[in-house]
C-alpha cells in the first residue's frame, strides 16, 4: 500500500498553485493540506500543519524562499522541502540546498514526474534536475575553487549592508541608518546571500569578518 503524503504548496502566483493542486489532487496518495503565497505564511502553516513535503518557490515578496526553507527546517525537521522554480543559477541552487532543501526541480518538469519526486521526498530520497546535478557535481569536484570576492561581487551599497550585518545590526536598524526602507534592506540581504552563495545572514556575518569587510576594532553602530 502506498503511504499518504501531506503537502504544503508555496508560491506567490495563485495560478501556479491552482495548476499544481489540480493535478496532485488526482493522485489518491497525495493530499494538499494548505497553500501559502509567501515565506512568512509558509512558516506559520508548517508550524500548524507539519506537512510531509513542502513544494517551495524561491522568488517571493517579503521573506524569500531560501530563508523560508531554513526556518521551516528549524521548525519541522521532519518536513522535506522540494524546490520548484524556474531558476537554475548558482545564486539560487547552492543557497537553497545549504538551507535545507532536499530536491531541486525546474518548473518545466512533467506533472507525473513531479508527483514521483514528491513521493520520493517523503521517503527522504533527493532529486536534482540534471542541470542542477551537473553544477553540484562540478562544485564537489572543485569546479569553483575561488572564494567569492566581496569587493568585486557586491555593489557599494551591498558592501555597506554586509558590513552592518557583520556588526550585529538588524534589518530595521540598518534601514534607519541608511535612510532606506526595511523592504529594500531585505532585498539587499537576499542579493548578498545569493552572490556569495551563503544560506543566511549568520554565514554572511562570519564571511564578512573572514574577508576583512569588518575590521576587528570596529564596533556595532548605535
Amino acid at each position: 500500500m502506498t503511504e499518504n503524503t501531506c503537502i504544503l504548496l508555496v508560491d506567490d502566483h495563485s495560478l501556479v498553485r491552482q495548476g499544481v493542486r489540480s493535478f496532485l489532487e488526482t493522485q489518491s496518495d497525495l493530499h494538499i493540506v494548505g497553500e501559502a503565497a509567501s515565506g512568512e505564511e509558509a512558516e506559520r502553516l508548517v508550524a500548524d500543519l507539519v506537512p510531509d513535503v513542502v513544494l517551495m518557490d524561491l522568488s517571493m515578496p517579503g521573506m524569500g524562499g531560501i530563508e523560508a526553507i531554513r526556518r521551516i527546517k528549524e521548525k519541522s525537521p521532519h518536513t522535506q522541502i522540494v524546490v520548484l522554480t524556474s531558476f537554475q543559477e548558482d545564486d539560487y541552487i547552492f543557497p537553497a540546498l545549504r538551507a535545507g532543501a532536499l530536491s531541486y526541480v525546474l518548473k518545466n518538469v512533467q506533472a507525473g514526474d513531479l508527483a514521483d519526486i514528491i513521493r520520493s521526498a517523503h521517503r527522504g530520497e533527493a532529486f536534482l534536475h540534471p542541470r542542477v546535478a551537473a553544477r553540484v557535481v562540478q562544485e564537489i569536484r572543485g569546479g569553483r575553487k575561488d572564494v567569492p570576492n566581496v569587493f568585486t561581487e557586491l555593489s557599494d551599497r551591498e558592501l555597506e549592508v554586509l558590513r552592518l550585518i557583520a556588526q550585529g545590526n538588524t534589518n530595521a536598524t540598518i534601514a534607519q541608518m541608511l535612510t532606506i526602507s526595511e523592504q529594500t534592506v531585505k532585498g539587499h540581504v537576499s542579493n548578498i546571500l545569493g552572490k556569495l552563495h551563503l544560506a543566511d545572514r549568520t554565514q554572511a556575518a562570519v564571511f564578512a569578518w573572514e574577508q576583512g569587510v569588518v575590521q576587528r576594532g570596529q564596533r556595532k553602530n548605535t
